[in-house]
């Protein structure tokens, strides 16, 4: 028989009759699987116990008391900013009309 056909004929002989597992432990989880519900179990314990901590950190109300108070960065300068946005021009990463595909900023 060449190799081709025995494989062909094996392959029939598992299709047509499977081993179907029986017993008393067919079914029943083993250690691993109680092992990863423990894990996760302790992942989740530990998670919630970092979120109180870090909500008990937040302050009670986020209301500002006077506009701008509380902003140790300063916040941003919005003075150079021109709203209808003309400020773009050559130089400053436009998009350019150019057939190579180079940008704005010119020679490289």
């Amino acid at each position: 028989m060449t190799p081709l056909l025995q494989l062909a004929s094996d392959v029939a002989v598992l299709v047509a009759d499977p081993q179907k597992p029986k017993g008393p432990e067919f079914g029943k989880s083993g250690p691993l699987g109680l092992a990863v519900i423990v894990a996760l179990l302790a992942v989740t314990f530990l998670l919630i116990r970092s979120m109180n901590k870090h909500v008990k950190n937040l302050p009670e109300s986020f209301d500002d008391e006077a506009p701008g108070e509380g902003d140790e960065a300063g916040g941003t300068d919005h003075a150079g900013i021109e709203a209808d946005g003309a400020a773009l021009g050559k130089g400053d990463g436009a998009p350019s009309d150019r057939a190579d595909g180079a940008g704005g900023d010119g020679p490289r």
